[in-house]
């Protein structure tokens, strides 16, 4: 997925009116610490950032003395263990703010609609509607599973360089859920490739015998998100799903645009 926010001090808002200019730029160095991939030294966040050295040495002593920074034996500076908290209960309340898109559609595919996210390797679901169809799929809320075998999964990873979705794939393993189940690096990037393509993707029957899933990310969002919706294959058909995608990418539009706006206080 590509990034939420580019990494150039050019993209960076100016401090707000009436906001806090410190907190402003502590929160600003963390997420370009996140977009470098979670270690830095104090000349790239500099250099990205534009700050003098001494602001950035004040505004990382302080992170490290609450616990969201630490200095590494090197020298360089890692986010810190106590953010693993915030993203956990962030994570959790983005499944609830995902809830009403979710519900509305429902009403309009008549199909279970659910939101997963990239955590590590894997895919967890945090938030799930299901169908008001007496049959009906269901999938717990937290449950984990691998990418390879999820349309949430390519949807997710379509966008992930080819020798990142590789060597995940390598930790993971590509065992067969299905006789379906694509079991080979090659046959994957090949979906994902689709995805590209044609704009979501597709689970046939690939999780589980007798279901399909139709998913697109959430674009722009704050963590890898995409939102699906599963059904039996006798109902989510080819016709189905030239009705239900465009449903579901407006549902994805319009999250990500609530998640943008969500910090503004009017």
């Amino acid at each position: 997925m590509p990034p939420s926010h580019a990494s150039t001090s050019d993209s960076k808002p100016a401090a707000s009116s009436g906001g806090v200019q410190s907190l402003e730029r502590a929160f600003d160095l963390l997420e370009r610490m996140a977009d470098a991939g979670g270690e830095v030294g104090l000349s790239e966040l500099s250099a990205s950032s534009g700050l003098p050295l001494p602001t950035i040495h004040r505004l990382m002593r302080t992170l490290v003395l609450c616990g969201y920074v630490r200095q590494q034996p090197n020298r360089r500076y890692a986010l810190g263990p106590r953010l693993i908290r915030l993203g956990e209960s962030a994570s959790r309340l983005l499944g609830t703010w995902a809830r009403p898109y979710l519900a509305r559609l429902v009403e309009e595919t008549g199909e279970t609609a659910n939101m997963a996210l990239l955590d590590g390797d894997e895919i967890v679901y945090v938030a799930q509607v299901p169908s008001k169809h007496s049959m009906r799929m269901f999938t717990e809320v937290g449950r984990r599973v691998l990418p390879h075998s999820t349309g949430v999964g390519k949807a997710l990873l379509a966008h992930t360089p080819p020798e990142e979705v590789r060597a995940l794939l390598a930790r993971t393993g590509m065992p067969a859920a299905t006789e379906k189940t694509i079991t080979t690096p090659d046959g994957f990037l090949d979906a994902l490739e689709q995805v590209r393509r044609v704009g979501y993707a597709v689970d046939d029957n690939e999780q589980e015998i007798g279901v399909r899933c139709l998913a697109v990310s959430v674009p722009n969002s704050p963590t890898s998100a995409a939102i699906s919706i599963s059904g039996p294959a006798g109902r989510v058909t080819e016709a189905a799903t030239e009705r239900i995608v465009p449903i579901l990418q407006q549902a994805a539009k319009e999250l990500s645009d609530a998640l943008a706006s969500s910090g503004s206080t009017g």
